[in-house]
């Protein structure tokens, strides 16, 4: 496409943009942490020691998973922050935070709450995600990727993936790949079962990568250097570059669409995977936006560094 013809067509798109305000918000019991969805109901991850569980549908907390909170060396309580949740099979699996530095992982059957790594194991994982076969895959913060076998309680491997700090971490939805980013501004792609490193992307980047997100070999990444990159599109991978920190991004189930955070006023910026082109804008935010999922094409969840729970439904095209 020529440029003047390029150049018409973008400041089309931006001109008939439109500022979209989420259709409901639901408030949770503390900042929230992590959260996602499974089978209608969202299970939202919080500072203040819980799960809270939603109903998508009648868009209410049913229930709650409650840690017990934990008593510092000063004798004070405070609570157990979870940091990561993911589901899998009816099963829940959390990261809570440890008297110490370090972290407990536990699996919720819907009746049991087991621990099945302590913190006194020393172990410092930012994220868990349930992978195939009874087995779970953490990220640690030092870049280590760790298959575990719930089952057998053994480790099946321990890999260190980066000399640098980890930033984002996602599984693929069939559960092969991982993509994890790190504050290099490097992107892996790393085969679960092997932990073998089959790609790596280091050309958009120059600082840490906060958030990623993966669908239909599409990858989208959010950098503390205001840059959204965009990797595996059919062609050469690209940057946006954003007037602010881009905390997250989000891609649609068809990977067209994308979302990032953008500006002071935390607004949530789609634009179109292909060419990068910029559309419609969510706001709504109160503080900087933490995560971002699309439910379908049309409709996705967000959450910031706060209380609440934001819902958008995207206009048709």
């Amino acid at each position: 496409m020529h440029k003047p013809l390029l150049s018409f067509f973008l400041l089309f798109l931006l001109i008939y943009a439109e500022d979209i305000t989420p259709i409901a918000t639901i408030k949770v019991s503390g900042i929230v942490s992590d959260f996602v969805e499974d089978d209608g109901y969202l299970y939202v991850a919080t500072d203040a020691g819980s799960v809270d569980i939603i109903d998508l549908s009648r868009q209410k907390i049913i229930k709650q998973i409650i840690f017990k909170p934990l008593r510092t060396v000063m004798g004070d309580l405070v609570p157990a922050r979870v940091h990561s949740v993911d589901r899998f099979q009816g099963k829940t699996l959390l990261v809570t935070s440890g008297i110490s530095a370090y972290r407990n992982v536990w699996i919720d059957d819907g009746e049991v709450l087991k621990k099945i790594i302590d913190e006194k194991q020393h172990i410092m994982p930012k994220c868990a995600y349930f992978a195939k076969n009874g087995k779970i895959v953490l990220g640690t913060f030092g870049s280590d990727v760790i298959l575990y076998d719930v089952q057998e309680n053994y480790t099946l491997y321990d890999r260190h993936i980066s000399q640098s700090t980890m930033g984002g971490m996602v599984l693929s939805p069939n559960k092969e790949k991982m993509i994890i980013s790190d504050e290099s501004g490097t992107v892996r792609v790393v085969n679960v079962k092997s932990s073998k490193v089959e790609q790596t992307l280091d050309s958009e980047h120059v600082d840490n990568i906060y958030r990623v997100a993966y669908s239909k070999g599409v990858i989208v990444t959010a950098g503390q250097d205001r840059r959204v990159g965009v990797y595996g599109t059919g062609r050469k991978a690209y940057h946006i570059k954003s007037d602010f920190l881009v905390y997250s991004v989000g891609l649609s189930p068809s990977s067209n669409v994308g979302v990032y955070s953008s500006g002071f006023d935390h607004d949530l910026q789609l634009f179109n995977t292909k060419d990068g082109s910029k559309t419609d804008r969510l706001v709504g935010h109160f503080a900087t936006p933490n995560k971002i999922m699309f439910i379908n094409e049309k409709a996705l969840i967000s959450t910031g560094d706060e209380d609440t729970i934001f819902f958008w439904m995207l206009k048709n095209n």
